[in-house]
């Protein structure tokens, strides 16, 4: 850069001189590690699902998307467009053009339901696939979740040469000579977008790669995120390796570990035999310890109430006198009061006082599962002397079950630090990648899957103590990621959500086929072979259910390892996980139209996701709306006609469980007074919000 501005002195023009030596001093500031790439080239997006007018900007479906013509004219089946560049003017059949949206220029999105699979109508827990190029649901999914994912996990395109992505809808291809630059720029709009998304304070960032970009990206991860603390792991993904022409056959790939705040690697202890402890029956059990007889000088019988949705315990009761009936004590609305009752009849005492139990209730020492007729709901807890064997590290909570109790296991104390090169037997992409995907949906269909347990292991090492965290995986690709996440839920009761994102994408060699077929993107005939429709959705179904596509259960524990490897934990058997998925198309919408609240009925999934998806997602059948949606299960209410504000609020205070209020009206003034008593919840001002927030596309 010295020679640079020393040549630069040489210029006699004084205004050229100057001119040149401020462009340069610009370019010296702007980059940190030398890495040199076309940052600008402005990414456009086909918008299959709105309508082509005349001014629209269209583009060829066929074609490069950013080849862009104006609409003059439309005559029946028919659009006389002109071309932006060369101005020429040609007729074109409406069927083989698709409404584009350059860079810069907003879009309203919303999410259109595809499909759903509910395998635990029961639970709350709702994962997301989203259809869609990833840029710009990573630009909706920021308003929805900045500063609340806790892990992304995504494994982009290796760039290798094979035309296994686009750039502005062409595969970039070997003999691209702007290849890298194109690569870099696409993953730097996605990586700045994936940073405001996390949480700054506790959260990772993990990407895999191969030895075509690994350096260039270590470089980008550094340079965007220069507070974080990164790692590179080197996994054995191929044992035998795999060719490669004259050079040594490639049998790794790296992973990027990039830590926010206090994001730290969790490092399994013990010997990989670790055993949950003992808990002890709350109820007693000999009959000298029946009510009526005391222990300590008090009697233990007392009501513990359990919420009958969640099956966790609310509130604790009063001790009864020994004249008292259970028919006497007051009544918590959807909630069960529980005594200790056996099966005979017979009334018992608690093994604890109320006071002692309030205590191991709240540090989640308390396990409640389902009872009988007389004791609808059963209470473990664990001993009262559980300080001394923490203390000693002859304990250690692993999780967080869904009624709130923790995951102890007994551990010699020991930790197996993981070091930074994997070489286990499971992390054979082919063995447990490959032939795991073809179990279920069949061979041939997508190419080099991850290992299930390199995924796993991976999000092990820093969500095994997040019971509830947000994971995000916005290059979804077959969906090894959800399968691993609900993989890890069954290992230790947890309750981690997960989303994910993948284009639908045919290959370059289908494509060609399809297209000589007469079919172009968008027609479903097309789309029904592209990866999120063939592949990804498919998968994280027929996985979900435990049955392949044929509909036949699956054998085994999803791909078991060769005999002798210890996976130091327990993997559940390959019939179905207790959760739910909902499958979304991202679509967009007319400003106008949402403006003037025409578009609610379409609007309704966004809102769904933005109250943190739990159950499942709400759907209005008539066009005609209703004055307000009260729903519970989705822990969310909306005000769709503000004259009914005061019936609103009354049935709002009886649903405490409501987190998140949609107040539909133009008047900031009125929507602050609505919400002013609302502490506690999330309120948003529609549509003004979602106009102001939702609009994307624009850099903002």
């Amino acid at each position: 850069m010295a020679l640079l501005q020393d040549l630069i002195q040489q210029i006699d023009d004084v205004a050229l001189r100057e001119r040149i030596l401020k462009e340069a001093n610009k370019l010296a500031k702007q980059k940190k590690f030398g890495l040199v790439f076309e940052e600008h080239l402005p990414e456009c997006t086909p918008l299959y699902d709105v309508p082509i007018r005349v001014g629209s900007n269209v583009a060829m479906k066929t074609g490069p998307v950013n080849d862009i013509y104006i609409v003059l004219k439309i005559k029946g089946t028919e659009a006389v467009c002109e071309r932006r560049e060369s101005h020429e003017q040609s007729t074109i059949s409406l069927n083989e053009l698709v409404v584009v949206a350059q860079f810069g220029e907003p879009i309203y999105p919303t999410l259109t339901p595809i499909d759903a699979v509910e395998n635990a109508p029961d639970s709350d827990l709702w994962h997301t696939l989203i259809e869609a190029d990833n840029y710009h649901a990573l630009q909706m999914l920021e308003y929805l979740y900045a500063g609340k994912v806790d892990c992304i996990y995504i494994d982009p395109p290796y760039n290798t040469g094979a035309k296994d992505w686009k750039y502005n809808n062409n595969y970039v291809d070997g003999s691209d000579s702007y290849r890298h630059s194109k690569w870099l720029s696409m993953m730097e709009k996605r990586m700045k977008l994936a940073k405001k998304m996390l949480n700054p304070d506790d959260s990772v960032l993990i990407v895999t790669i191969d030895e075509k970009e690994y350096l260039h990206l270590g470089c980008l991860l550094e340079e965007l995120f220069p507070e974080a603390r990164i790692q590179m792991v080197s996994i054995t993904i191929s044992p035998s390796g795999a060719k490669r022409d004259n050079l040594f056959s490639r049998s790794d790939e790296y992973i990027y570990i990039v830590l926010f705040g206090k994001a730290h690697v969790v490092h399994p202890s013990g010997d990989g035999n670790e055993k949950e402890i003992r808990w002890f029956y709350l109820r007693r059990t000999d009959y000298a310890s029946r009510r009526g007889t005391k222990k300590g000088g008090i009697a233990q019988f007392y009501p513990i109430y359990v919420d009958n949705k969640t099956k966790q315990i609310v509130c604790i009761g009063d001790y009864l006198t020994p004249e008292q009936s259970v028919l006497e004590v007051p009544k918590i609305k959807g909630a069960t009061a529980v005594f200790p009752i056996r099966e005979d009849g017979v009334e018992m005492n608690w093994g604890v006082t109320k006071d002692t139990l309030l205590d191991l209730k709240d540090k989640g020492f308390v396990q409640v599962t389902e009872g009988y007729e007389l004791q609808p709901y059963i209470f473990k807890y664990v001993s009262t002397k559980y300080k001394k064997n923490f203390e000693e590290n002859r304990w250690k909570i692993v999780g967080e079950r869904k009624d709130s109790s923790k995951i102890i296991v007994e551990t010699s104390g020991k930790i197996t630090r993981a070091t930074t090169v994997w070489q286990s037997k499971v992390y054979d992409a082919g063995a447990y990648g490959t032939s795991l995907l073809k179990s279920i949906i069949g061979d041939g269909k997508f190419s080099f899957p991850k290992s299930i347990y390199s995924v796993i292991d991976t999000l092990r090492y820093f969500v095994q103590e997040k019971q509830n965290a947000l994971i995000l995986d916005f290059f979804a690709g077959s969906g090894t990621t959800m399968h691993a996440v609900n993989i890890l839920n069954a290992i230790d009761n947890g309750n981690r959500r997960c989303i994910c994102v993948t284009n639908n994408e045919v290959s370059d060699t289908e494509a060609k086929v399809l297209a000589k077929q007469g079919l172009h993107p968008g027609e479903n005939e097309w789309d029904k072979y592209g990866i999120a429709r063939y592949v990804t959705w498919p998968r994280l179904r027929c996985a979900i259910k435990g049955v392949n596509l044929k509909n036949e259960m699956l054998e085994g524990d999803y791909g078991t390892p060769a005999k002798g490897i210890d996976l130091g934990y327990e993997l559940p058997k390959s019939n179905g996980f207790k959760t739910n998925a909902a499958f979304f198309k991202l679509s967009f919408l007319d400003k106008t139209s949402v403006a003037l609240g025409r578009q609610f009925k379409e609007l309704l999934p966004v809102l769904w996701m933005k109250s943190g998806a739990a159950g499942k997602c709400p759907e209005l059948i008539s066009d005609n709306l209703p004055d307000m949606l009260i729903l519970p299960e989705n822990k969310m209410a909306i005000l769709i006609d503000e004259i009914h504000y005061q019936k609103f609020d009354a049935e709002l205070r009886n649903h405490q469980e409501v987190k998140t209020v949609f107040i539909v009206t133009d008047s900031e003034s009125a929507y602050k007074e609505m919400v002013r008593t609302y502490d506690g919840k999330e309120c948003y001002q529609l549509y003004r919000d979602y106009l102001d927030n939702f609009r994307i596309n624009t850099g903002r």
